[in-house]
């Protein structure tokens, strides 16, 4: 063996996905892509998410866990937490007290979320008032289309939901920028200031009522468009859940249609993946779970996030209807020896702004699923930092089911960092590593991601689920 090649032996290095494929592999990764945005245009929201996801289980024989008094291995159940959580399950010829195969993602997206007061009129125009949701840039959420999407209850119980921007035959909606002619002073600020929170104040209409005993004449003509269509009235908004994101479609990018481009992918362009693959396995040695959550991006707060006892609750459920019995011991065991794959995505090196990533360590668009030991920030901050002996164990399981994948990390030690759900579950004892899909232009109005990627990153997780 000559030196050259000893050395190509011994290095590693990241393998080009598209280059490693075969062509019936290339053929499920188109036809899975053009179904991939079809879920990403239908779920645009966590409800919508949750929603899609439960006709799309329904149609696979998934039933409701609730409906199911005992559970045996082949069965397949879903369970929902307050329209915004989802977890599907798969029952393994294993006892749970062996643990079960977990793969977690979260299916909420930047995004502006209305204020709750938020009409208002302003030189004759109707505007509304927004809090944004998560971290976003906030000069990219001008000037482009919005649509409305979300639910209204009402104080009678009945709970209307609203999606407006969507359809051809639908008004969009729009946050205005500065033209500039007029910009020099916003120009000098920092990039970050540049639009500030209180400006991103979404236009909703311009015509007035002819009345002179009203003096808010288009915010009166918008009070009445929306009680016309929806019956409710300004306390409303009070009780109500509006979110504002892109109304453009999922889109393919490229001469060669070699990536998807589209809102929210950030996560769930791993949220398709891992439901697509609990969706094709049938026998598993062990119960397979997709768990879906919500409030990933503000930190994985509040009853629908990671840290919501939700989860905790519904495994000691699945335990207590495979096994027949309560029993604690039994429980916190299944906890402790499940592992998870933390599904979430990464960032793709990116060749307009390269020097926030250090290459050795980072990952790389049309290379695989990306496989991260750790996230967090700088010190390693908020990560979980799965054990040598875990990486180890996933690593066979990809290599031995010809999956493509990279390990990286999220940039630059010094430059920033970011967070996944990983700390949450280890903190219930479980094994967990990060692993997803590279994403350039991540938490933009529209992210980028290569279907090769995508079918990797669905590749990984069924072999997850099959060979563990």
């Amino acid at each position: 063996m000559t030196d050259k090649e000893l050395y190509e032996k011994l290095k590693y290095s990241s393998k080009n996905a598209y280059d490693e494929m075969k062509p019936e592999e290339i053929k499920a990764m188109l036809d899975m892509a053009d179904d991939y945005r079809k879920f990403l245009d239908a779920g645009k929201t966590e409800r919508e998410c949750v929603a899609v996801t439960e006709k799309m289980a329904i149609d696979r024989g998934f039933e409701k866990l609730d409906e199911k008094e005992n559970l045996k291995p082949g069965d397949k159940v879903y369970a929902i937490n307050r329209d915004k959580n989802i977890l599907l399950a798969v029952i393994g010829e294993e006892a749970p007290e062996n643990g079960f195969n977990i793969v977690g993602s979260h299916i909420d997206s930047p995004r502006l979320d209305l204020k709750q007061n938020p009409l208002y009129e302003s030189n004759e125009m109707a505007l509304l008032k927004t809090h944004y949701y998560g971290g976003i840039k906030k000069y990219q959420w001008t000037a482009i289309p919005l649509a409305l999407h979300g639910v209204v209850c009402k104080r009678n119980g009945e709970k209307i939901e609203i999606c407006i921007g969507e359809k051809e035959s639908d008004p969009v909606f729009c946050i205005t920028d500065l033209l500039p002619h007029l910009a020099k002073d916003q120009m000098t600020k920092k990039l970050s200031d540049g639009i500030e929170g209180e400006s991103l104040n979404i236009l909703v209409g311009g015509i007035g009522v002819k009345s002179d005993e009203i003096q808010e004449k288009v915010k009166f003509k918008i009070l009445s468009i929306l009680n016309t269509m929806y019956g409710i009235k300004e306390e409303d908004f009070f009780s109500a859940e509006l979110e504002a994101v892109p109304a453009f479609k999922a889109r393919n990018v490229g001469f060669d249609e070699s990536f998807i481009g589209a809102y929210g992918q950030d996560d769930r362009v791993c949220a398709y993946t891992s439901l697509k693959s609990i969706f094709d396995i049938k026998s598993p040695k062990k119960t397979a779970i997709c768990l879906l959550v919500d409030k990933e991006e503000i930190g994985s707060t509040g009853n629908t996030g990671m840290l919501s006892k939700y989860f905790e609750m519904i495994l000691a459920e699945l335990c207590c209807k495979i096994s027949g019995e309560y029993n604690i011991l039994k429980i916190n065991k299944a906890i402790s020896n499940s592992s998870c794959l933390s599904s979430d995505v990464g960032a793709a090196v990116d060749p307009n702004y390269e020097s926030v990533y250090e290459k050795n360590n980072s990952a790389f668009a049309g290379h695989g699923m990306i496989l991260m030991k750790y996230t967090g920030s700088r010190g390693k901050s908020g990560a979980s930092d799965a054990s040598a002996e875990f990486v180890q164990e996933v690593i066979s399981i990809f290599d031995n089911n010809d999956v493509i994948w990279q390990a990286g990390e999220l940039g630059k030690v010094d430059q920033g960092g970011g967070g996944t759900i990983a700390m949450y579950i280890g903190n219930l004892n479980m094994n967990v590593i990060d692993c997803g899909v590279p994403v350039l232009s991540m938490h933009s109005p529209f992210e980028i991601t290569a279907k090769s990627d995508i079918y990797m990153a669905y590749k990984s997780y069924v072999a997850f689920y099959n060979d563990r």
